[in-house]
């Protein structure tokens, strides 16, 4: 898991204790650094001062040949401990003196080297000339210095710069664990917060302020935004209760007042067609017009008054949801419109159709209102109407295609409200209610409806449907 995918508090630990142990890390390693190189310098320099002592105090022994006066000199070594070979070679090149006394001829080096003094390997040699006031060179000290007690002392010093740096991080790590809380503390009341929000839909709570810096004026800012959404969501619970109170009342009244008209209605055109039959003969054509005036109304207002009930029944006479075949669905339909389809000389064409759960009874009415369209809103071809669906996985989609008269665009949501109409009653007869009552069927189904079409290009008519348990071709 990188660092991002880490809770802010493992965050904000990661970042102080890595900032810590960089810097901590940094300056042992400085220190130990200027240690190394300090300690090399003042070995070099301590042994370098030493070697021109010795050789100064030698001068006199290479020069009148006194091996003993020089061996004298080179015991005076016993002194450093850390100078485990020297010999004093004259100017031929030739071995004059060694110590330890007892120190192998092999262990020096057969004839001096260059002057001057280099670290090699656990050692420091370094070869110092020998000469008179005159500077005539009279011969070479040669000494080694063994730097085991150096190197000691640094391995010393990295030791402890290894303990302060895990005790310095230790402190780093106990102060990172306390200080981040002023950080974390505030993000996650507002990250508690947000999650308590988002799972109970509780905009009442708030998150609590626990400082006035930016992460407090991100809490204030945050408390606003939960005010503002509680007291839109306050508002819209109270719009949809209203709505729904409305719609409750509007379905009712339309269908108590539909129900009630019936009875009224039947007996207008009842005596109307009585009264056309007694006394038909004895009006003249303006009074037979007058009544087939009556008789017409009355019958679309009994059409009217059919489909308003139909609208209504929708909500209120819907039968439980099962798996319904929809190829079966379109087989009642044909068998409906089976007059208008003959009279139209229409044909009606589907694919394999899958099975979705729903009202039988609804979906019947839902196919037949938009093929009854289809072969309704004809121009002067022959009309084709073709019924597909494409399943899905969570909805299925059906298709209802006419090459019709067409829609224009700026009608495709007009034509779903009802009693909204887009021709003239002498053009197109209807009531302006079915593509409503399609609507309202799919809408308790949990699904969607649309319309695709151009003036002249027929109409393709779509419906979605929740798959459910559904969905599957037969």
């Amino acid at each position: 898991m990188s660092l991002r995918d880490k809770p802010i508090r493992q965050k904000l630990m990661a970042i102080l204790l890595l900032t810590s142990g960089v810097v901590v890390v940094l300056t042992c390693a400085a220190f130990l650094t200027y240690e190394f190189v300090t300690f090399r310098q003042t070995t070099l320099k301590n042994l370098s001062t030493l070697g021109r002592i010795i050789a100064a105090n030698s001068t006199a022994s290479l020069a009148f040949q006194n091996e003993a006066d020089a061996r004298e000199i080179l015991s005076a070594l016993r002194a450093e401990p850390h100078i485990v070979a020297a010999g004093l070679y004259d100017k031929d090149g030739k071995l004059f003196a060694r110590y330890p006394a007892d120190l192998p001829v092999a262990a020096l080096p057969a004839a001096p080297d260059q002057d001057g003094y280099r670290f090699e390997h656990s050692h420091l040699v370094g070869y110092a000339p020998v000469a008179q006031a005159s500077n005539a060179r009279l011969g070479t000290l040669y000494l080694q210095s063994d730097l085991t007690a150096v190197y000691g002392t640094l391995r010393l010093a990295g030791a402890i710069a290894a303990l302060v740096m895990g005790v310095s991080l230790l402190v780093a790590y106990l102060l990172s664990a306390t200080l981040q809380g002023t950080i974390s503390r505030p993000i996650l009341a507002l990250a508690h917060t947000a999650k308590g929000v988002s799972e109970r839909h509780d905009y009442s709570v708030r998150a609590p302020k626990l400082g006035a810096d930016e992460l407090g004026l991100l809490t204030d800012a945050f408390n606003q935004m939960l005010s503002r959404i509680e007291d839109q969501d306050r508002a819209r619970l109270q719009l949809i209760t209203e709505l729904e109170r409305s719609n409750k009342e509007l379905e009712q009244f339309a269908y108590v007042a539909s129900h009630d008209l019936q009875e009224p209605l039947r007996m207008v055109s009842s005596y109307t067609e009585l009264l056309e039959r007694r006394y038909g003969d004895k009006l003249d054509d303006k009074g037979r017009t007058f009544i087939n005036f009556a008789v017409d109304g009355a019958v679309r207002m009994q059409r009217l008054i059919n489909d308003l009930l139909e609208f209504s029944r929708v909500s209120t006479r819907g039968k439980p949801m099962q798996p319904v075949d929809v190829n079966r669905v379109l087989g009642a339909v044909r068998a409906n419109l089976s007059v208008a389809i003959r009279e139209a000389g229409a044909l009606v064409t589907n694919e394999a159709l899958p099975s979705v759960v729903a009202d039988e009874t609804q979906l019947v009415q839902l196919l037949q209102n938009l093929v009854g369209n289809a072969i309704k809103f004809r121009g002067g071809e022959r009309p084709l109407v073709h019924v597909s669906a494409q399943p899905g996985a969570t909805e299925c989609v059906f298709a209802v295609r006419d090459n019709g008269i067409g829609i224009a665009p700026e009608y495709f949501e007009r034509i779903f409200v009802i009693f909204q109409r887009l021709h003239a009653r002498g053009e197109y007869p209807g009531t302006g209610i079915g593509l409503a009552v399609c609507r309202r069927i799919v809408e308790r189904h949990g699904g969607r409806i649309w319309v695709e079409s151009a003036p002249g290009q027929g109409s393709t008519f779509y419906f979605a449907l929740p798959t459910g348990n559904g969905g599957q071709v037969p």
